[in-house]
């Protein structure tokens, strides 16, 4: 199963997420969830770090991706957070038996 956390700030802004695990919808190389989940949140991390240069802490490791808003004085990196959580939810009522999406205050 994937596990997806998100971060949320007091006043309800994100601040980052936690993604990891297997969706085991699939075999390797054809598991649709897998590549659902991956192709969007690393949208969402390119976006964040590359497209609107919002300073972040990104890691990407073999089975888990990390990310940390360290600033986003214009709230662009919370809504590009709120559209990855948005999306994951969906594919969570469509799989839920392949992914978790919780969110955490922090």
């Amino acid at each position: 199963m994937i596990s997806v956390k998100f971060y949320c700030a007091s006043d309800k802004r994100l601040l980052g997420f936690d993604v990891k695990g297997h969706a085991g919808y699939g075999n390797p190389g054809e598991d649709i969830v897998c590549a659902s989940v991956s192709s969007a949140v690393m949208l969402t991390v390119n976006n964040i770090t590359d497209v609107f240069n919002i300073k972040a802490k990104a890691k990407v490791l073999k089975n888990e991706v990390l990310l940390k808003l360290t600033e986003d004085p214009d709230k662009i990196g919370d809504k590009l957070l709120a559209g990855l959580s948005l999306h994951l939810k969906m594919l969570c009522e469509d799989f839920p038996q392949a992914i978790k999406v919780s969110t955490i205050q922090r």
